[in-house]
């Protein structure tokens, strides 16, 4: 599945252009069709009725089904608000923990957009929690949250806080138990799946 994530990273970084791109690709398919008439092929397809409808059913049966995956989460969007963790009853009402660091969310392209607040807090003795606050990111197929040791990305070393709750909202994750929070110098949302990266938050 590596194909896709470079076929969506060279997406990304044509997306500024992506007006001009579209009528060049508009004025290509008319000059297309005229050569097509032109040469005959339509009556060939007419006079193979019954080929041209079986290879048609064929490609829309595989391509509809794969556009929707890929695209469908580029206009569906969630929403999600939940409270503040449970801080230490120590901790006076409203607060919901020492926040430890934080940083802001930025996209990782123009295409890639991000925004928001990123708070990691410890909530009790050694035990951690990532809230995300006033957050929208551009949705995409399988997209995770991970605690990076590469304040501009992704790490091999990255812990994953499990999948993305909604692409807009104020949301928490639980640290898991154990890590290393002297080493995280960044949050990240990273489509697992392509390996691209889609926001980052540097964390100071």
């Amino acid at each position: 599945m590596e194909i896709f994530g470079h076929l969506e990273r060279l997406a990304a970084s044509l997306y500024p252009l992506r007006i001009p791109i579209a009528v060049c690709l508009a004025l290509l398919v008319v000059l297309s069709l005229v050569i097509a008439v032109r040469l005959g092929l339509h009556l060939v397809v007419q006079r193979h009725k019954l080929t041209a409808s079986v290879v048609a059913v064929a490609a829309l049966a595989v391509l509809v089904p794969a556009t929707y995956y890929l695209a469908s989460p580029l206009w569906i969007r969630t929403s999600l608000i939940e409270p503040p963790a449970a801080a230490p009853p120590a901790l006076a009402a409203g607060e919901s923990g020492r926040v430890l660091q934080r940083g802001e969310f930025r996209g990782a392209d123009d295409f890639h957009f991000g925004r928001g607040r990123a708070l990691l807090s410890e909530t009790m003795p050694d035990r951690y929690t990532l809230r995300v606050e006033d957050f929208s990111v551009r949705n995409g197929p399988d997209l995770f949250v991970y605690l990076s040791t590469n304040p501009n990305g992704y790490a091999a070393d990255a812990v994953n806080l499990g999948t993305l709750k909604a692409s807009d909202g104020t949301f928490n994750y639980d640290v898991p138990e154990g890590t290393d929070i002297s080493r995280i110098r960044s949050v990240i949302v990273w489509c697992r799946q392509f390996s691209v990266l889609f926001a980052t938050a540097t964390l100071t």
